[in-house]
């Protein structure tokens, strides 16, 4: 299962029927699970752990260290989880002193040429989409989609069940469930195809959208927002508190639009 013209270091763990194609290179410290498969002139430079099942194609390169000038050599890692899909020519960098690691959960899919920075997290069924970049410590909660030709700034937070339009810059933290696009990116309501194929509650919708209108839309203070919500009998469903306390968590801050266009 694996080529002869692969190089795999010694001290690489490569479980039972893992295939590595013709001219991969494994380097130390390398763990790959239970059936995954690596395509030709795959990189996995060092400390980085792949789960079961997952699929690397042709010239991604993961493990390599990370692109911050901080770096002086730390012992930090790559984790990836399983039945991940991890296209063309994607990057996914070790993580810095500061975190330690970067890691991908499980059923992701990394389209081409998409570049996951130094001590990213990103949760379970998250989509990144061709060349969409994410700067370092950016954090991608489930089941969000991140479009094409994406640039996301450092340390922004991406909440789960969100899709992000190709070609955005996003400098603020986008909340979950929501919508956005454009440079710099703005929210444009509820993600309610995506809620609606995910199976959420017509309910759970409506209490979505009055939070949402409250936390975004309205002409008050985010503070003020963040009150009147919690007062609410919305907030008593899990997906509202939810999206409360995402916004409560936010240093960078979110986009507001509380103003008709």
């Amino acid at each position: 299962m694996i080529h002869p013209t692969a190089i795999i270091d010694n001290s690489a763990e490569i479980a039972k029927n893992v295939v590595i194609g013709p001219y991969s290179i494994i380097g130390p410290k390398v763990f790959i699970g239970e059936g995954t498969v690596l395509g030709s002139h795959v990189v996995v430079h060092s400390h980085t752990k792949i789960g079961k099942n997952c699929k690397i194609f042709s010239f991604a390169s993961i493990g390599a260290p990370p692109q911050d000038l901080k770096y002086k050599g730390e012992e930090t890692w790559v984790e990836i989880g399983d039945y991940n899909i991890i296209r063309e020519y994607v990057t996914i960098n070790r993580g810095t002193k500061e975190r330690g690691i970067t890691s991908i959960g499980n059923h992701s899919l990394i389209m081409a040429y998409a570049h996951i920075a130094h001590d990213c997290k990103i949760g379970n069924h998250v989509i990144l989409a061709n060349v969409a970049t994410l700067g370092g410590h950016v954090e991608v909660d489930d089941h969000a989609i991140v479009g094409g030709i994406v640039g996301v700034h450092q340390f922004i937070r991406i909440g789960a069940y969100c899709i992000i339009g190709g070609a955005s810059a996003v400098v603020k933290d986008i909340p979950p469930y929501v919508m956005a696009v454009g440079n710099r990116a703005k929210l444009y309501g509820l993600n309610v195809v995506g809620l609606r194929r995910h199976g959420f509650k017509e309910e759970v919708i409506k209490a979505l959208k009055k939070a949402y209108k409250v936390l975004i839309r309205s002409p008050i203070t985010l503070k003020e927002a963040i009150k009147r919500v919690k007062e609410d009998k919305i907030f008593f469903y899990p997906e509202v508190a939810y999206f409360v306390k995402f916004i409560e968590k936010s240093e960078r801050g979110i986009p507001r639009r509380w103003v008709k266009e």
